[in-house]
């Protein structure tokens, strides 16, 4: 089953128990739409398992229906076929990860993005993403971003930056400053490292192109990396193995994590 058929079946079985909800309690689509704040257009397609509802619509027909959290209960299923499925995969991992390990020579890392720069980055893809494809990336990157928690002390988390990163104005100069003030924020955390490797600097061990190292609660290492349209997980173990050496000299290339910052925010007083 690919991606697209996986998320239709979920949305249709979401519809399906939304419409015998709404016929047990006697409402045409028109009736419920209208008590919840929706068209019938919209109560149908969600029926039909064309349109993903919100969390607002689940909780509004959960309760006009008498459902008792049967109908609210859907959302993290709802949410994760909105999802393309390597990104959910993804998130997957990152969930059962201790520590996550990112290099990104181009643009600021995923998990780091406030949405007005990860919208600049998706929108500069040519060919370009529809709208529907666009937001349900951006609402995708957004959902996974909630794994770094002020609250929590895990997973740990450390990011290489090449200076390149810090300075391509994605999006413009006030988009770019904002990005590079979430930076500073996320790298005070006690359980976020990030760390720049200036251009200046001779040697890099990530010419090759970004990468993610995840080591998990079981105690295996995973790799990823994303490019041109190719999305790959690496579980080889003589493959991980190359890409942990990497990261490790890629780390000690780099400026310390203090210093990092204190560069980071040179380059927004400059931007």
């Amino acid at each position: 089953m690919d991606d697209d058929e996986e998320s239709a079946g979920v949305l249709r079985t979401v519809g399906k128990v939304i419409k015998i909800s709404r016929e047990r309690k006697g409402l045409t689509q028109a009736e419920l739409g209208a008590a919840i704040g929706y068209s019938e257009e919209q109560v149908s397609s969600v029926e039909r398992g064309r349109r993903a509802p919100r969390m607002v619509f689940l909780e509004a027909a959960d309760q006009v229906l008498d459902a008792d959290g049967l109908i609210t209960g859907l959302r993290k299923d709802v949410e994760e076929a909105r999802y393309p499925k390597k990104v959910r995969d993804l998130a997957n991992l990152e969930a059962e990860a201790v520590e996550i390990c990112a290099y990104d020579n181009s643009v600021a890392n995923g998990l780091l993005q406030t949405e007005e720069y990860l919208r600049a980055v998706f929108g500069s893809r040519r060919p370009a993403f529809s709208e529907e494809e666009l937001e349900r990336l951006v609402a995708a990157r957004l959902a996974r971003q909630r794994i770094i928690d002020p609250q929590l002390m895990t997973p740990a988390f450390s990011f290489v930056h090449d200076e390149a990163t810090l300075r391509r104005r994605v999006g413009g100069r006030m988009v770019l400053r904002r990005q590079l003030e979430r930076l500073l924020e996320v790298g005070v955390m006690r359980n976020v490292e990030i760390q720049v490797l200036p251009m200046d600097r001779e040697d890099n061990a990530g010419l090759g192109g970004p990468f993610h190292l995840l080591r998990l609660k079981e105690g295996t290492t995973v790799g990823h990396n994303e490019v041109q349209r190719t999305s790959r997980l690496i579980s080889d173990p003589k493959e991980v193995q190359i890409l942990e050496l990497r990261y490790g000299i890629l780390r000690a290339q780099a400026l310390p994590p203090r210093e990092s910052l204190a560069f980071i925010d040179i380059v927004l007083g400059e931007t």
